[in-house]
């Protein structure tokens, strides 16, 4: 006999081998019917957490370490005492479970009307999923109709998903015989030998997967194919070109309707789309993929973001540097990216006296000045902040406008500092992230904690004490914070574990940009040192930050959250003036002065035009205010204000309007 507890506490004594559905029923057969996965944990606690990058995605579905929280399928048999959960479908984990098996269905369909494919693997992602295949012959769109099609025939069968168990070698010699080298990679990669690996069957179709996945195919209700990209074979442009059929499920009709209505309002913001509507930047193939072009009226945007970040940088006690970019490749070397980044490093320039590297990040140049002059324990904390040019190599196919570039300005801050003040700098550094979100117009955020692999000692440098003593620092200033956070396992950087402030926009999207992170290897690597109160050497340890993240990145952002229509003291242009004849120009020339020297950014339209059509070209610009002027407002002088998103205000006193618009810059509100 084994133990099952529920979540209201009660434990119940079951045969060993009693499944999550079997415990289901027992309770309710109307619950039966609801659930689609069980989560299990044993009940000795056992730290969980498992990183949501593609290359986890994978793990999870091949194989790799599992925590003590898994999720299972409602048939697989309860061998030892756990805690156990019944997934319905108002949970996220449950909705992911779908997916993935939606997943399946669509790669059933695709085998059933092109047997000649060769199967990648299927994720579920956060908007649904997709799956990479190779077929020499592209998918066209009535393809893609076609496999959709045949998606509900394999729902309507309602196959059950069963779950069947082979040898490794069983398994590599079935795949090979095939030809089907992306599950043999998948099977080297993610088991060992001499291990069992696991097949899902649905009817004739049979995938190697991990799981869990919904009892059979008939409880993926509503789906959706939606669209086809290419995709090198493991991220390679040397190896063969895969194309990924992307998808997405939902547990009913509605959430699928209401998911695709959304993804109209995401594109209506597209910061490309609206980059180039409003003449903010470019992207000039002639120079290079990844390479932003700032226009004007973006980079007016940028100098307004970038005065504030320096501003609040020195009022907080950073010295503003500046580090060159490039540097030997020997300063690479002492830091660590030549070995645990170069692959997202530009090659190597030979140059005169030595081999150089475009810098990928700011630090070792901001070490540097540190390490330039003697330093004592009365001037730690030293803190460094830059807004520095970056270069990084990112794969062709992989660029998306101003969100993922080759070329970037980061807001990169060191702090350098001894063991006993580095928890209030960390604390400091939330605080100030939690500042640049509230000033730019984000109230939500979530938090992340990346920690290290202690199994993957390849991949992180430095000792087990230092990375516990890090960890700890970081969850300490969390918690004086009160933010609670999510731990990730094996997504900390080479040298250190790091927060990740994860900021909410208006269509509650989550987007990656403030992080902190703690280094204690940096100043090992590099020898740093102060003297101590005891008259000794020490090494001080060092956090990096980051909060716009880049300012290429945040901008983008920023187009999507306001949909271009920017608060008054970001707008490029933050008031038209559109006199009503040309009989009015003299007045609209005076009241543009007045504004201009108030500190605001004004715009006249003198053309020869019909009013309509001037005040229409500032409202597609998304100007917060158009001001009209005719022989009643000069004599009064006075302005018809037009505010955006509101409309015909009428008329005010022109000084009245300055005093308005003065405090809505001093205030930085989005409101007009």
């Amino acid at each position: 006999m084994i133990r099952i507890q529920l979540p209201d506490g009660s434990v119940r004594e079951v045969s060993r081998g009693t499944t999550a559905h079997d415990v289901a029923m027992s309770i309710s057969p109307r619950l039966a019917a609801a659930v689609v996965v069980a989560r299990i944990r044993p009940l000795t606690p056992v730290a969980a957490g498992a990183a949501e990058t593609e290359e986890a995605s994978e793990a999870a579905m091949y194989g790799g370490a599992t925590s003590g929280e898994r999720l299972v399928d409602l048939s697989a048999p309860l061998t030892e005492d756990v805690a156990l959960e019944l997934l319905k479908e108002n949970d996220e984990a449950a909705l992911k479970v779908v997916r993935h098996s939606a997943a399946h269905v669509m790669a059933t369909a695709i085998l059933e009307l092109f047997p000649e494919t060769k199967l990648g693997h299927g994720p579920a992602t956060d908007s649904g999923f997709f799956y990479d295949v190779y077929r020499e012959t592209p998918f066209s769109d009535e393809d893609l109709a076609a496999i959709e099609a045949r998606m509900a025939e394999v729902v309507a069968r309602d196959e059950t998903f069963l779950r069947e168990e082979e040898s490794r070698e069983m398994g590599l010699k079935d795949y090979a015989e095939q030809g089907e080298f992306m599950k043999v990679h998948f099977i080297e990669k993610f088991t060992q030998p001499g291990d069992e690996i696991s097949l899902y069957r649905n009817g004739k179709f049979v995938d190697f997967c991990r799981g869990p996945h919904v009892p059979s195919t008939g409880r993926v209700k509503a789906f959706k194919v939606t669209s086809v990209a290419g995709a090198y074979w493991l991220g390679d442009e040397k190896n063969q070109q895969l194309q990924r059929i992307y998808g997405t499920a939902f547990f009913n009709t509605k959430d699928l309707d209401a998911h695709f209505k959304r993804l109209e309002e995401i594109k209506a913001r597209d910061h490309r789309v609206l980059g180039k509507q409003l003449d903010l930047f470019s992207i000039q193939e002639v120079a290079g993929s990844g390479l932003i072009f700032w226009h004007p009226k973006g980079g007016l945007i940028r100098k307004t973001m970038e005065d504030w970040m320096r501003e609040e940088c020195i009022r907080r006690g950073y010295d503003m540097v500046y580090t060159p970019h490039i540097m030997r490749r020997d300063l690479w070397k002492i830091s660590g990216h030549e070995g645990f980044y170069s692959q997202n490093m530009y090659p190597p320039m030979e140059l005169d006296d030595a081999e150089y590297r475009l810098k990928p990040m700011n630090c070792p140049g901001h070490i540097l000045i540190y390490k330039n002059s003697p330093r004592s324990y009365r001037d730690l904390p030293v803190r460094y902040a830059e807004l520095g040019n970056v270069y990084r190599y990112e794969r062709s196919g992989t660029m998306h406008g101003l969100l993922r570039v080759r070329g970037f300005t980061q807001d990169d801050a060191h702090i350098f500092c001894t063991p006993s003040q580095i928890e209030d700098e960390v604390v400091a550094c939330i605080d100030f992230a939690q500042s640049v979100l509230h000033t730019f117009g984000f109230e939500e955020f979530k938090v992340e904690l990346s920690t290290w692999d202690p199994n993957d000692r390849k991949s992180y440098t430095g000792s087990e004490e230092n990375w516990n003593l890090a960890i700890n620092s970081l969850k300490s200033a969390l918690g004086r914070k009160g933010i609670p956070f999510r731990e990730i396992a094996g997504e900390a950087a080479f040298y250190g574990p790091k927060i990740d402030i994860k900021l909410v926009d208006v269509l509650g999207r989550m987007w990656q940009l403030s992080t902190v992170q703690f280094d204690f290897n940096l100043p090992a690597r590099f020898e740093l040192e102060y003297k101590g109160e005891d008259g000794e050497l020490h090494q001080p340890v060092m956090v990096h930050r980051a909060l716009f993240g880049s300012v290429e990145r945040f901008f983008g952002v920023l187009i999507e959250h306001y949909a271009g229509a920017f608060p008054m003291w970001l707008a490029p242009v933050q008031i038209g003036i559109v006199p009503i004849s040309e009989k009015h120009v003299d007045y609209a020339i005076a009241v543009k002065a007045k504004l201009e020297a108030a500190g605001l950014r004004v715009e006249l339209d003198q053309r020869n035009e019909k009013m309509n059509a001037k005040i229409r070209e500032f409202t597609l610009q998304k100007i917060p205010f158009v001001l009209v002027m005719g022989d009643k407002e000069a004599a009064a002088e006075a302005v018809s204000v037009r505010t955006r998103g509101k409309g015909d205000e009428g008329s005010v006193a022109l000084t009245e309007f300055i005093e308005r618009a003065k405090g809505l810059l001093a205030s930085k509100t989005v409101a007009l």
